[in-house]
């Protein structure tokens, strides 16, 4: 079904419902699990996927035109991004673009398109409901009783043990969710040969047999730079969370040594006029005493102790 020519490595998830010889079949099966329909094979099915949008480097975004619809498909193997409405927003702005007529948009008479639909299917570790609804106007900050604009994120949990009815109707799917439990299990067992004997088990297994029989290289080779690029991020946000947190240290001591540094200037020059004033009120006693002034004038006058005076 793939009518793009990638320059970078798509994930399993991508390669098995757009990319691969057999992914319109394989989309067909899910689109109608979604939708309870039979869409056939002959069904026409248009891989409409943008390059390089919604990811840096690994892209587990699927979109096709199907039925009039729109329909954009979202793997995920973390946490759940709740910011997915705004960012299907940006990418179906994008997709619309590309699907009309630069000029369509100038016409008077209203330019039908095809309505969008989002999925997205988690896989992760996390525990997440079976299903549930992302909506952008949950971001909004405020929110009126009508809303102007609204875009909606269906989001399934396709791990097994949450038993999702979607998994019961989409062979494909039910096995890919298969597949990645057996990939996590083997990787942290054998994390140096996880992956191929992951791949090994799941044809034992008669999980994506026929799939990964044909593309077993190519699938470890897609796991690998998936692998890859989740442990770089992992390391990157941890180099920024250790930079962050040194530079915050030097800056506290930075800050601290000059305020420090003014306390003390503050303190000293404090310290030297009241050094200063209480000299001053020395001489002022003594010089009072050398003529016999009353000791009570003298402590009215230099603020001094009878004891200070008397030691003049």
């Amino acid at each position: 079904m793939s009518t793009s020519n990638r320059k970078y490595k798509d994930s399993v998830f991508v390669d098995l419902f757009s990319e691969d010889e057999k992914a319109k079949e394989n989309f067909l099966s899910l689109y109608n699990a979604l939708h309870g329909t039979n869409l056939k094979l002959s069904c026409p099915v248009e891989n409409i996927r943008l390059d390089n949008v919604m990811y840096m480097n690994i892209i587990n975004d699927v979109s096709c035109l199907v039925d009039n619809k729109i329909i954009v498909l979202a793997e995920h193997q973390s946490t759940i991004n709740e910011n997915m409405p705004l960012r299907f927003l940006q990418y179906i702005a994008r997709l619309y673009e590309k699907l009309q007529a630069p000029t369509d948009r100038y016409l008077r008479k209203l330019s039908k398109i095809p309505t969008p639909e989002f999925y997205v299917f988690y896989n992760g570790k996390e525990d997440y409901p079976e299903t549930s609804t992302l909506r952008l106007s949950d971001a909004y900050i405020t929110k009126p009783e009508r809303i102007p604009l609204e875009l909606e994120v269906k989001v399934f949990n396709i791990n097994k043990n949450k038993r999702a009815e979607v998994l019961n109707r989409c062979k494909p799917l039910e096995e890919y969710s298969l597949f990645v439990e057996e990939v996590r299990k083997q990787t942290q067992l054998d994390p140096e040969n996880g992956f191929t004997n992951a791949v090994k088990i799941c044809i034992e297994k008669g999980i994506l047999k026929e799939y990964l029989t044909r593309k077993s290289r190519e699938v470890i080779n897609m796991l690998v730079a998936e692998y890859d690029y989740d442990t770089d991020i992992a390391v990157q946000r941890d180099e920024a969370s250790r930079i962050a947190f040194a530079e915050g240290i030097e800056q506290g001591i930075e800050q601290g040594i000059e305020q420090g540094i003014e306390q003390g200037i503050e303190q000293g020059i404090q310290r030297g006029f009241e050094d200063g004033s209480y000299q001053k009120a020395l001489e002022t006693a003594k010089m009072m005493k050398l003529k016999n002034f009353d000791i009570v004038v003298i402590k009215e006058i230099s603020g001094l102790s009878e004891l200070e005076i008397k030691n003049l």
